[in-house]
């Protein structure tokens, strides 16, 4: 089974995230700051990250930096309010699998995040 980790400093998105990715069949663990997540996380039991990136104290941005510097290659989905084309080039510059924003619709998360963590060699979901 595929764990996957949130990281977001709204506690109402963690839940429902939560609730939709256990639904959808996956482990997940829930972080509301990447100071949280730093403490408790561990990274060989993750197949995911879903990352906002404006959080009080380190950003997004902050933590895909330190996770490249450490060549963890764990794949990043952002999961923003907040659609703007320099983050947007930002994303793709750090080589997150996905930049999707909030209000985001259930099936196109779950949608991205099998094709996020699909076996190499795979070009699309459900093949």
């Amino acid at each position: 089974m595929n764990m996957i980790y949130v990281i977001d400093d709204d506690q109402s998105v963690l839940r429902a995230l939560l609730l939709l990715l256990r639904a959808a069949g996956f482990q997940a663990r829930a972080f509301s700051s990447v100071k949280e997540f730093f403490k408790q996380a561990r990274m060989g039991d993750c197949d995911c990250i879903i990352l906002d990136l404006h959080m009080p104290g380190m950003k997004g941005f902050d933590l895909m930096e330190i996770l490249a510097s450490q060549r963890i290659n764990t794949k990043v989905i952002i999961l923003t309010a907040f659609d703007d084309s320099e983050s947007r080039e930002k994303a793709r510059q750090m080589n997150a699998a996905a930049f999707l924003t909030k209000p985001v619709d259930d099936q196109a998360l779950i949608d991205t995040l099998k094709w996020a963590i699909r076996p190499e060699g795979k070009t699309a979901v459900g093949e």
